[in-house]
């Protein structure tokens, strides 16, 4: 998650050398609607999303927030949207980044669980199906609107349960 933040950069410049670098070390990225336009120039997101893919194949799960639209995840092979979660009663979306992250990373560990070699790991997730993908953006989409009701960024992580509560009332 490349979380770019101006101000704490010299040169945007720099900051796009340095996130094309952590981009080369990982096999999940998660990066928001307004820095893949500015990473890639693509406005359409499957346009950055190929991009990217196409210059670092070592990322397997590439995952797209956009905001309140909802988010995206792409693979090889698949391309999945799911609709965010809107709550009538969002007061700030501090930590909603980082919950959608930790719920996805959770997924991914589930998913690979008694896995251990890293490129077995990465297989897995290539191979990723829409269901899967689907599961895992809609559980993610979901906890990060509850943590939208709440103040503050620590201590506000849902359970479970209730993100599960959430996510059955879609169903």
């Amino acid at each position: 998650d490349p979380n770019i933040r101006e101000p704490l950069w010299e040169t945007m410049d720099e900051a796009r050398e340095q996130t094309l670098y952590g981009i080369g070390q990982c096999d999940i990225l998660k990066i928001s609607d307004n820095e893949i336009t500015w990473l890639t120039g693509e406005n359409d997101y499957s346009a950055g999303a190929t991009w990217i893919q196409n210059r670092f194949p070592n990322v397997a799960l590439l995952l797209v927030s956009v905001g309140k639209e909802g988010s995206f995840a792409f693979t090889k092979s698949e391309h999945v949207f799911v609709p965010a979660f809107v709550q009538k009663n969002t007061i700030e979306t501090t930590g909603a980044g980082d919950t959608f992250c930790a719920c996805i990373l959770n997924g991914v560990l589930e998913t690979t669980e008694g896995i251990a070699a890293v490129s077995e790991k990465r297989q897995v997730l290539i191979g990723l199906g829409a269901e899967q993908l689907t599961n895992m953006l809609t559980f993610a989409n979901a906890a990060a609107s509850i943590v939208t009701t709440r103040k503050g960024a620590l201590r506000v992580m849902p359970e479970r349960a209730e993100v599960e509560a959430l996510v059955s009332l879609r169903s």
